[in-house]
């Protein structure tokens, strides 16, 4: 019991010594508060006084601030017054001048009003003077027509009429004298430049060339290889023409075998084969024949290339390889001793040279002109002329019909269609009739130039005479010292009346006489 008594009364003693702890701390803590809320309550008053020093000083700024603003405003307000009234002053003065000017002028529209005014009666009163006299002059032209009616027992409609057809007959008769005049003047002047055109383009490309009719020629080593291209028995000769389908002949010709053969293709076998064994030395029938057939290939070979050149030449493309194919056989065909690959090209370039000058599509005309003849290629293969076979040909391969017309009418065998055909014709005429292209004509060709060159020289004072341009133009050097300037423009004129009256040609013959001096000193 006493136990639980202390136990008691030591518990009282420590819950008493709690609560006057708890009381001294709570005591403390109001100290504590109460000077931080003094503490508090300065810096809020402190505060409250910057905050009022602050705004005396914002106030006190603003005020400077609106001050120099309102200053500012004004004096911008001051200066745009016044430029307004300088404006204004301005206009004032413009208004006053365009009244000045508005002024004048209606001065001037017053006078200028009274003036036509006046003209106005005037021409009133005109008006009325030039009716009178035109009722005047129409009474004295009835009665001067009514008096001619009478005289002449027609009226004036009927003399109009007969006028009126006079007038038409003879306006008929003018115009077919101007158009016959017109028509005349159109004729001489086309054929005047389509001679110049032909005479240039045959100028332009103008050289000989033939070729070897019938035979070839094969020079050899020596002697003795006659006797082995003979053979034992003559086999070995007998093979190769039975191989070429060619004429050998060997005779006394020293170091030369001749080739014979209408067929210029066979002809250049037998050659190549012919100088390919002499070269190989194994000359035997079954060697013969092997270097035939190889010679064959590589001529289809050079066939081709020789036509792929010509085409170069000419600028075209896009021709069909089989027609380049058959093109290529034309090196070896010919027509009176003219090659036909030769005569195509000159043609090609002869055609392209006359569109040009005609302004026409002039890849087109090239195209038709070197394609003309390629019917020669197949002709000896094939029924036909040449111009249907070849149009049947470009046909064939899908040239344009403008070129296939050409083909088939460059001798006149069909009618014409388009310009083309006729400028192919022309040009293919050309190439083949002119001086120097073909076997037929080379003679006369060489002759008339002769004829020409000794006609010159024929004149005194005279030294040399050349004929130049297949015929065109014949220069003539004289004797400095035995024929003056004067003379040598006679003897000129002398040449060419001489040449007209003396010699055939075409087109016509250019005469220069050429007069020189020369000073010869030697420095010793």
């Amino acid at each position: 019991m006493t136990i639980i008594i202390t136990g008691v009364i030591a518990f009282i003693a420590a819950a008493a010594a709690g609560l006057s702890g708890l009381a001294v701390g709570f005591y403390l803590r109001r100290q504590g508060i109460a000077k931080k809320l003094q503490e508090a309550e300065e810096m809020s008053a402190r505060i409250l006084r910057n905050a009022e020093q602050e705004a005396e000083n914002k106030r006190r700024e603003a005020q400077l601030e609106s001050k120099g603003l309102i200053l500012q405003e004004r004096t911008e307000f001051e200066k745009e017054t016044r430029e307004r009234r300088a404006e204004l002053s301005a206009l004032e003065r413009r208004l006053s001048q365009r009244e000045e000017h508005v002024d004048k002028r209606a001065g001037q529209m017053d006078r200028r009003e009274s003036d036509l005014n006046r003209l106005d009666r005037e021409l009133v009163a005109r008006d009325k003077v030039m009716r009178e006299k035109e009722k005047e002059l129409e009474s004295s032209l009835r009665e001067q027509r009514q008096q001619l009616e009478r005289l002449s027992g027609i009226t004036a409609e009927e003399a109009k009429k007969q006028l009126i057809h006079a007038m038409e007959q003879e306006a008929r008769y003018d115009a077919a004298k101007m158009l016959k005049r017109i028509d005349e003047e159109a004729r001489e002047k086309a054929e005047r430049e389509s001679k110049e055109i032909m005479v240039t383009s045959m100028q332009r490309l103008s050289r000989d060339y033939i070729a070897e009719a019938t035979i070839s020629v094969v020079n050899l080593p020596n002697e003795g290889m006659k006797g082995r291209i003979i053979g034992r028995e003559g086999r070995n000769i007998r093979a190769l023409e039975s191989a070429t389908g060619i004429d050998l002949i060997i005779d006394d010709t020293p170091d030369a075998v001749i080739i014979s053969g209408f067929d210029p293709y066979r002809r250049e076998i037998a050659k190549v084969a012919l100088e390919r064994l002499m070269s190989d030395g194994r000359i035997h029938p079954a060697r013969i024949e092997e270097m035939v057939e190889k010679v064959k290939k590589d001529l289809d070979k050079l066939m081709r290339e020789e036509a792929e050149k010509v085409i170069f030449d000419v600028g075209l493309q896009g021709i069909h390889p089989e027609l380049v194919k058959v093109l290529g056989r034309l090196k070896y065909r010919t027509s009176y001793g003219q090659n036909n690959l030769a005569h195509a090209r000159e043609a090609a370039f002869i055609a392209g040279i006359m569109a040009s000058e005609l302004g026409m599509d002039i890849k087109l005309i090239k195209r038709a002109a070197l394609l003309h003849d390629i019917g020669k290629a197949v002709s000896h293969e094939e029924e036909g002329s040449h111009a249907a076979l070849g149009a049947d040909l470009v046909k064939r391969y899908g040239e344009s019909p403008k070129i296939v017309n050409a083909v088939a009418a460059h001798h006149g065998e069909v009618e014409a269609t388009c310009i083309e055909s006729v400028l192919v014709s022309a040009a293919e005429s050309l190439s083949a009739a002119r001086p120097g292209a073909r076997r037929e004509s080379v003679e006369s060709y060489v002759k008339r130039l002769e004829k020409l060159e000794q006609l010159a020289t024929s004149f005194k004072g005279v030294e040399k005479a050349y004929a130049i341009q297949a015929g065109r133009e014949i220069r003539i050097i004289v004797k400095q010292e035995e024929v003056s300037d004067a003379e040598s423009a006679m003897i000129s004129r002398e040449i060419a009346k001489k040449v007209e009256q003396e010699l055939t040609y075409p087109g016509q013959i250019k005469v220069t006489v050429i007069r020189e001096n020369r000073y010869i000193e030697y420095a010793r």
